[in-house]
């Protein structure tokens, strides 16, 4: 399990970091991380833990993943966006990483 666990991350993770285009998507963007941000500290002070530092995901960065918590939704965007997802190591620790995902929104799945 925990294979096919980290095997769906690092898939999920292995997406191209382009930039992000401008405009009105990155505020709509700011306030969803943000609200995620603020939904995991409720979490963590509801679990008893400390709030996870969000960090950004580098390709081959070691995730040891016991739990997944949260997952930002998928984009109805086109192009690349960012994606939270905070997960619990086996020592029961909340982290959270930022990674890029493509959208879904694309005419043409492009």
């Amino acid at each position: 399990m925990k294979a096919f666990q980290t095997g769906l991350v690092i898939s999920l993770l292995a997406v191209s970091s382009f930039a992000m285009a401008e405009g009105g998507a990155d505020r709509v963007f700011g306030r969803m991380l943000q609200s995620n941000e603020k939904a995991m500290a409720q979490y963590a002070e509801a679990q008893g833990k400390a709030a996870p530092a969000v960090k950004h995901y580098k390709y081959g960065m070691k995730l040891d993943i016991a739990k997944v918590v949260s997952v930002t939704p998928s984009s109805s965007a086109c192009g690349v966006v960012p994606a939270r997802m905070t997960y619990e190591d086996p020592q029961g620790e909340l982290h959270t990483i930022e990674y890029r995902v493509q959208g879904f929104g694309c005419p043409h799945g492009g």
